[in-house]
């Protein structure tokens, strides 16, 4: 006999069959929502280690505000919005997508406000156009810092985000809106390498060489650099907000982000990751699921990832090497086997790290250990009980 359970998985949820012995981990229950306006203000009223932004900006100034591109669940223009409130009305604005990696995403496209959007220079950040790029040296661990010419030209910058675990940089938000979000590819790629190192890991930051490599690549830009970051809860409810010193009221933020998104969870021979979109936009996505329930699988034991993947694998290169080598093997122990129940079909995954399962209830059958389950392992940090 079994129990049914709507996973989290794409467009809509994943019926999954499950032996009534699965032991199924939630996120932590959170307090109800704030009010989104009113969090933001009260954290630009008090920000940590650093002036009012009203303080900052000259009235005759450049101001640039990142954004996150649509990989990301972001209250973007609640963001610009309570900035530009902040900002002298004389003063140019510009708005730049932090795209990193993933490829130019134009401000236009992401719902910023007309009013917004048409007093501002609009910046498509791309990684791979060099003659957007202005070098600032190179970070003790070795990484060359090349960023868009717009932050260089700007006398404040406000990097706007949500602050998330994040399976290597420890947490997402902070100075990841600058690099790698502004970042050029090869520069970004040095720096990802870190992401073996052990203390590369969701909830880690300051043993974490990964977030101390882009914390020092985001401090070798010239001109004030200013913090906005949202604190969500697993169900992306706002709980706090946090304004300021890019490291200081980071870490803040952290601190009130963790107790959100920690669980502790059994160890098993089958773990099964799932959860909605973006996160299972394609395997480059939700590969992080993958790092998220690692540390739970035992010696020879399965990962089954539940993720739609309507936008397919992504660049097998980056997703075999890039992400499963560097970020997720190291993570499992050395005998171990992925598998991956998508909308996918098995030629589709053929070259990718994963293996091609028709369906969950399969799996859950050939493998035959007590599953645990995460089924919102994108916010999670995962502490194997035992």
């Amino acid at each position: 006999m079994s129990q049914e359970f709507l996973l989290p998985y794409g467009t809509s949820p994943y019926v999954a069959r499950l032996p009534p012995t699965a032991r199924v981990v939630w996120p932590p229950n959170a307090p109800a929502p704030r009010p989104l306006d009113l969090v933001l203000e009260e954290a630009l009223d008090d920000p940590v280690a650093m002036p009012r932004l009203e303080e900052l900006c000259p009235r005759s100034g450049r101001a640039t505000v990142i954004v996150s591109d649509d990989t990301r669940h972001e209250p973007r223009r609640a963001f610009v919005r309570a900035v530009v409130r902040r900002l002298p009305t004389t003063c140019r604005l510009a708005i730049a997508v932090a795209s990193g990696r993933h490829g130019p995403r134009h401000p236009s496209e992401l719902d910023l406000g007309e009013d917004v959007v048409g007093r501002a220079e609009l910046i498509a950040h791309d990684a791979d156009r060099d003659s957007e790029l202005v070098s600032l040296g190179t970070t003790s661990r070795g990484t060359p810092v090349r960023i868009n010419r717009a932050l260089v030209k700007s006398d404040v910058v406000v990097a706007t985000g949500t602050i998330r675990p994040h399976y290597f940089a420890g947490f997402g938000g902070g100075a990841k809106a600058v690099f790698p979000g502004l970042a050029g590819r090869r520069d970004i790629d040095t720096n990802h390498e870190l992401k073996r190192e052990p203390g590369a890991r969701a909830g880690v930051i300051d043993s974490n060489p990964c977030r101390l490599d882009l914390e020092e690549a985001a401090g070798l830009m010239p001109g004030q650099l200013f913090l906005l970051n949202a604190v969500a809860d697993a169900a992306g409810g706002l709980q706090a907000a946090v304004a300021g010193d890019v490291r200081a009221a980071f870490r803040v933020g952290a601190a009130k982000c963790e107790p959100l998104f920690t669980v502790r969870a059994p160890r098993s021979g089958l773990v099964v990751v799932s959860d909605g979109l973006p996160l299972t936009s394609s395997l480059y996505q939700a590969s992080k699921l993958a790092a998220a329930g690692a540390c739970l699988v035992e010696d020879g034991g399965t990962l089954a990832v539940v993720a739609q993947c309507p936008d397919g694998t992504g660049p097998l290169e980056t997703v075999n090497r890039g992400i499963y080598e560097i970020g997720i093997a190291p993570r499992l122990p050395d005998d171990h086997r992925i598998i991956l129940i998508s909308d996918l079909d098995a030629g589709a995954l053929a070259g990718s790290y994963c293996e091609f399962a028709e369906s969950l209830e399969a799996v859950v059958a050939e493998v035959g250990a007590v599953p645990t389950v995460l089924p919102r392992a994108g916010s999670l940090m995962v502490v194997p009980e035992g």
